[in-house]
């Protein structure tokens, strides 16, 4: 096994470093301040033909596969960016996979081009208040009504809703009491989010990533055309899940991405700060810690990009990528909350930006899954152990 990447893919994350170089410390930090979607900087991403990295060659996309594509994510979150500039670009990286591998030729033609030139943004309704992180429980429902079907209900933590007028959309077509299983009878739309059928799309404000909006959206009488349907009726959960794997592997990269440069700011002021006449990264009680958050970094990257290679290699993936998601955020977290530590009271000033970097990586050990699904999940399907919930 080559731990390794190829000199094409090195070169992708200094490409898109060279990019990221444009937008320093100062710029992420007027966005926390301000909000605002980071609109330049997107623009620059999408014109690097990165937003189609893992997309089909026929339509726009560079062909390449997740591990790429989480090379990408991972080179933004540790410019500094961190999970602003990633969550700005990562539903083009992840979202439209259910569309590429079970979406007709029409509907790629259609839809694809104008998302990776940058030209559409997307995003996600899946999520639900009532029914969290049990998808099968999510109550929105699409009716069928001639040619169209028309969706009601409410969803939750919709990211980039604001300016999306895109939706990848999950419905209950058929109610849960008629299904034989709780996973059938949803089915997945890729469509307009028609403002007129999305009556209200209500920000939420939240810990950090002010820069990309996360959003209540509430849906009274949405017309969805019946050619914006996404496979088979009633088969989207089955479909999703080929975007939830590449979703953990993105958020997986990010973390480390966000704990890489926590670490590096934290070594930097180590070296320079000198107290009691000698630098503070002389002594041990600095060292170590910042030794050990490298070291469980760099652990954890492993298993993120071994998901990763998985997934691109057509093989099952479930246990690896939650796996790697896991690690990567607490192994993020732990590196932020010690920058934070090894700066002393200014880790605790915006200036020196590690509270930042704290405050983002947050959201890589609450979303897309808790840790402790995580846990669940692996302990049901690698250890066999019984159900639990």
């Amino acid at each position: 096994m080559d731990f390794r990447f190829s000199e094409d893919q090195q070169a992708i994350g200094e490409a898109v470093q060279r990019i990221c170089a444009k937008y320093d410390d100062a710029y992420w930090l007027a966005h926390d301040r301000d909000g605002g979607f980071p609109e330049d900087f997107v623009r620059d991403i999408a014109g690097g033909g990165w937003l189609g990295v893992a997309m089909p060659e026929a339509f726009g996309g560079s062909g390449l596969g997740v591990t790429e594509a989480a090379i990408v994510a991972q080179t933004i979150a540790q410019s500094g960016a961190c999970l602003s500039g990633a969550s700005a670009i990562h539903i083009n990286l992840f979202g439209p996979m259910p569309l590429v591998v079970f979406g007709t030729d029409e509907q790629k033609e259609r839809n694809l081009p104008p998302l990776i030139r940058g030209e559409d943004r997307c995003c996600f309704g899946v999520t639900e208040p009532d029914a969290g992180l049990n998808t099968t429980a999510i109550s929105t429902r699409a009716e069928r009504d001639g040619d169209n079907y028309v969706v009601h209900g409410r969803k939750m933590w919709t990211s980039t809703a604001q300016t999306a007028n895109k939706i990848l959309l999950l419905a209950r077509t058929t109610p849960k009491e008629k299904c034989a299983k709780a996973t059938e009878g949803l089915s997945l739309f890729y469509t307009n989010l028609d403002r007129g059928g999305a009556t209200e799309v209500r920000e939420i404000e939240k810990m950090g990533r002010k820069a990309v909006d996360s959003n209540a959206v509430f849906f009274d009488g949405l017309k969805v055309p019946k050619e914006d349907l996404i496979g088979e009726e009633g088969k989207g959960f089955h479909y999703l899940l080929h975007g939830l794997n590449p979703e953990r592997v993105l958020i997986g990269a990010e973390a480390v991405g966000v704990g890489r440069v926590a670490l590096k700011k934290a070594t930097d002021y180590a070296r320079d700060r000198e107290v009691f006449g000698r630098p503070i990264g002389k002594n041990q009680a600095i060292q170590h810690p910042l030794a050990q958050c490298w070291a469980e970094l760099e652990a954890a990257n492993l298993m993120v990009f071994k998901a990763a290679a998985l997934y691109d290699a057509g093989e099952n993936c479930g246990a690896e990528a939650n796996a790697g998601k896991y690690l990567a955020a607490e192994a993020g977290f732990r590196a932020c909350e010690t920058a934070i530590m090894t700066h002393g009271g200014m880790g605790y000033a915006k200036e020196f930006h590690v509270e930042r970097y704290m405050r983002e990586v947050m959201i890589a050990r609450i979303a897309p899954v808790s840790r402790e699904l995580v846990l669940s999940y692996i302990a049901e399907r690698v250890l066999d152990l019984p159900k639990s919930y």
